[in-house]
């Protein structure tokens, strides 16, 4: 009787440890996720726009973090500059060509952890059927039980930089700036398949 308690409870200690040391789903959430760009406009400023309703996994493995993973696509509908002309030009044809490349993705191929906050992540960026890999600078803002949606959550800041001529977008180049610097900043959390985002209120 004992040795028949004793192995159920191992077994189940096993089943808590396994399922705690499994990788984790977040679903980002797309209203409380931003990617703004930015490049150098003549030598006298420095202009920006962001993307939003942005959808994407990441996925965490808080004992392995060389197997995590993150995979975004971000629509070019969203492109937002405050400008309606300059993002009516920035999704035709000659520059990012929404029509027929609706999405930029990213997946990532590599993850390198420089400290507990601190990682590398490399992966492919594709723009415009274009394939080139980037670097990521991530920041691990926090993790843990989200406040008010009581479930898991998980937030990064992450940084990133490449030519956008090597996706065919070099027009004006250079007197508009070749190199776009990315600013990211997303909260994630983790769903069961019956749950969506629910909305609350954004501080």
């Amino acid at each position: 009787m004992h040795l028949k308690t004793l192995s159920l409870g191992l077994a189940a200690a096993l089943t808590t440890t396994f399922a705690l040391a499994a990788p984790v789903d977040y679903k980002i959430d797309p209203t409380h996720t931003t990617t703004v760009f930015s490049w150098n406009h003549l030598g006298f400023l420095t202009p920006s726009a962001n993307f939003t309703d942005i959808q994407g996994v990441i996925k965490v493995d808080n004992t392995q973090p060389a197997n995590s993973s993150v995979e975004v696509a971000i629509p070019l509908s969203s492109i937002n500059s405050s400008v309606a002309a300059l993002d009516k030009e920035f999704r035709a044809k000659a520059w990012f060509n929404a029509a027929k490349y609706p999405n930029i993705t990213f997946k990532s191929t590599k993850v390198e952890t420089k400290d507990k906050k601190h990682f590398k992540i490399t992966g492919d960026l594709t723009v415009k059927g274009i394939t080139k890999p980037v670097v990521l600078d991530a920041v691990l803002n926090g993790q843990g039980k989200h406040p008010m949606l009581k479930v898991p959550a998980i937030g990064f800041n992450a940084t990133t930089s490449f030519n956008r001529s090597d996706f065919g977008l070099g027009s004006y180049v250079p007197m508009v700036g070749d190199t776009i610097t990315v600013n990211i900043t997303t909260e994630a959390t983790v769903r069961s398949k019956l749950q969506g985002i629910r909305k609350y209120k954004t501080f």
